[in-house]
């Protein structure tokens, strides 16, 4: 059979590989009270710190000639991670219960200053989460969670002892070390991570991700990382929109979703030049899309064809040219270029490249030919200058 030291060696090597968290050596609780023969009185703890997950606390009774050899935080530095539930708390509460006293007392714990003080001045217990009504000279308990002292959530407790001494006044050494959970510290309860998807799921492109769900579990621990819930919360609204967008790009990216993501943002765009409104279609690419690095050769060949149709020529120059850098062999570029150059005076220009492609097809079937005299019926329609079309047609006739 394993020794206790032996437990506790094991226990400890592994929470150093390994740690969850760590024991809070600052905001403990460490009060000396001393009480009357048959007195009552109640102390409010610390306040826990976020995260805190588990609790140990001591309790030491004793009189003129006693001291306390080692206090409960230098003896939990040497315990492992109390979530192993083994090794790590036994030792704790072993070591933990190692003072004897002769005087002995009663006590209770309350998430409230109202329970505690009922019961001191009025003797009544009432939502008590931790009674021990038998008196004792010495007591220590780990608390985790699934005690009603922490699942509530509560930054304090209030504990009330009873004197069990009728002659002699007493003194109660009450220590109270928290463990703060890692995770649980940045303050992401699963309630807040629910609130914070809901918000998330307003947006439009979640639907049409592949895959949403690993989108927002990829989103939730790239955003809780980066950002305790305390300070998001303090955020201006403008300041919370600006740090969700960025986490967005950043968890599309890492899960895998940009792909679709981008194609939802092209079909608004689209949607939005096909209901008369380019400068907004424009706005989008650009600000969405353009902007972010993330633009293919569809994207600078779908913007310089929005910024021909608005007679931006230079702009749609640009960005035909970004297109044809990406994918030469796209031949609708060339022929939009050739238009800018048309739309610009550089004829020479233009009919190099109608001479270089006109006995070429286009990706949508039809010949080079064709979808010049569709693109410049278009033109017409629209009210650009059409006094350069018959020199560009008689090159192709």
């Amino acid at each position: 059979m394993r020794t206790l030291f032996g437990l506790l060696l094991v226990g400890m090597m592994s929470f150093a590989q390994n740690p969850s968290g760590y024991w809070d050596n600052i905001r403990t609780t460490n009060e000396t009270i001393t009480l009357k023969a048959g007195e009552k009185k109640y102390i409010k703890s610390v306040d826990f710190p976020e995260g805190t997950t588990e609790l140990v606390l001591r309790i030491s009774i004793l009189d003129d000639n006693q001291k306390l050899t080692s206090s409960l935080v230098s003896l939990l530095k040497a315990i492992p991670d109390p979530s192993g539930i083994s090794q790590g708390t036994a030792g704790a509460l072993f070591l933990a219960t190692t003072i004897t006293g002769s005087d002995k007392c009663k006590y209770a714990i309350f998430n409230n200053e109202n329970d505690a003080k009922n019961y001191v001045y009025k003797k009544t217990i009432k939502n008590a989460c931790i009674i021990q009504d038998t008196p004792i000279n010495k007591d220590a308990k780990l608390l985790n969670q699934s005690n009603s002292c922490l699942a509530s959530n509560s930054k304090n407790v209030w504990i009330a002892f009873e004197s069990d001494n009728w002659v002699m006044n007493q003194n109660i050494i009450l220590e109270i070390v928290p463990w703060v959970d890692y995770n649980a510290s940045t303050g992401w309860t699963n309630q807040n991570k629910k609130d914070l998807i809901n918000e998330l799921q307003k947006q439009s492109f979640i639907k049409k991700l592949d895959n949403k769900d690993l989108f927002l579990g990829t989103f939730i621990d790239t955003f809780s990382k980066k950002y305790r819930f305390s300070k998001y919360s303090k955020l201006l609204k403008v300041e919370k929109i600006t740090v969700i967008e960025a986490a967005i790009k950043e968890s599309l990216k890492a899960s895998g979703q940009i792909a679709s993501y981008l194609n939802f943002i092209r079909e608004e765009a689209i949607l939005l030049n096909s209901n008369k409104k380019p400068d907004e279609a424009i706005a989008k690419m650009q600000n969405e899309i353009i902007t972010t690095n993330m633009a293919t050769d569809k994207d600078f060949g779908f913007l310089g064809n929005l910024y021909l149709s608005t007679k931006q020529f230079l702009k749609a120059e640009e960005n035909l040219k970004k297109a044809i850098d990406l994918n030469p062999t796209e031949l609708t570029y060339q022929l939009k270029l050739a238009h800018v150059y048309m739309f610009t005076d550089r004829i020479s220009e233009a009919k190099d490249i109608h001479k270089k492609y006109q006995i070429n097809s286009l990706g949508n079937l039809k010949t080079w030919k064709e979808q010049t005299q569709f693109d410049f019926q278009q033109f017409e329609e629209n009210g650009f200058d059409t006094s350069n079309f018959k020199k560009i047609l008689r090159l192709l006739d």
